[in-house]
């Protein structure tokens, strides 16, 4: 499912238009990135917590040239999934 399906779910299941939808959908996507970028993590109980973790600097190779290369730390978003999820999808 890509976003424009999403969003057309989103619409028909909420009972809204699609750009109601559109907004809805891009401002709770704002909010969880801006939240991410604080640092902070967002929990949506039953569905799941995204979170950021932080990446240590490694070496890597070049795939083209086998040469060892160093890959800078980095902070990465994590998803968590819950329960509910878990078990709807098993």
């Amino acid at each position: 499912m890509n976003k424009a399906e999403l969003i057309e779910e989103i619409a028909k299941s909420a009972d809204i238009t699609k750009a109601s939808a559109t907004r809805a959908l891009d401002a709770m996507l704002h909010a969880v990135t801006t939240t991410l970028k604080n640092n902070d993590s967002v929990t949506l109980v039953g569905f799941g917590t995204f979170t950021v973790g932080d990446r240590a600097e490694r070496t890597g190779r070049d795939p083209r040239t086998k040469e060892a290369i160093k890959i800078k730390a980095a902070r990465v978003p994590k998803f968590k999934a819950g329960k509910a999820l878990k078990d709807a999808v098993n």
